[in-house]
């Protein structure tokens, strides 16, 4: 039995801290009764080794082993720059 490693796309959101990105995730959800489409999100704290990313950069972020308390998720690619 192998175990599916998650992986979601988001915007950078913030690039303040050394090493680190907030990334966020939106999804579409569908109300049980109603059907009406809601816009869901939440950050994910990711680690940069190399601080590459600026804010509103669009990048693929993979589960990884915890590295801190808050951040368990790292970057695997800048999908696109964010034009300046």
């Amino acid at each position: 039995m192998t175990k599916t490693v998650k992986q979601f796309v988001g915007v950078v959101t913030s690039n303040k801290m050394e090493k680190t990105i907030v990334v966020k995730v939106e999804r579409v959800k569908r109300h049980s009764l109603y059907g009406k489409r809601l816009k869901m999100h939440k950050n994910f704290m990711a680690d940069d080794p190399n601080n590459d990313c600026n804010i509103g950069d669009k990048v693929l972020i993979r589960e990884s082993r915890p590295l801190s308390k808050n951040k368990k998720w790292s970057l695997v690619e800048i999908l696109e720059k964010k034009l300046i």
